[in-house]
């Protein structure tokens, strides 16, 4: 399933609904991640209070991950050097 998110409420939404779709209490989380319960609430509340290698690492123990798309009427062009990823890349 995919879930567009472009502000950092629908993240925290998100966020909440991963954790309740595997069951998890904030506490549950919190023990898989070395965080405290606290620590969730926070990250759950305040999406941008952890860095994109924090969130990365939460999404991973929720078996999640993040894709970026272009829109799809986007003149996209990747910036000089980068290539455009190929059908079966995978970042």
């Amino acid at each position: 399933m995919f879930y567009a998110i472009q502000t950092p409420n629908q993240l925290s939404t998100h966020l909440r609904a991963l954790r309740l779709a595997k069951g998890w209490t904030q506490a549950q989380l919190a023990a898989k991640l070395g965080l405290s319960q606290t620590r969730i609430t926070r990250i759950e509340k305040d999406p941008l209070s952890i860095s994109v290698d924090q969130l990365l690492h939460v999404l991973a123990v929720l078996d999640t991950s993040v894709v970026l798309q272009a829109p799809d009427n986007s003149t996209h062009s990747p910036a000089p050097g980068v290539a455009e990823p190929g059908p079966s890349d995978t970042w």
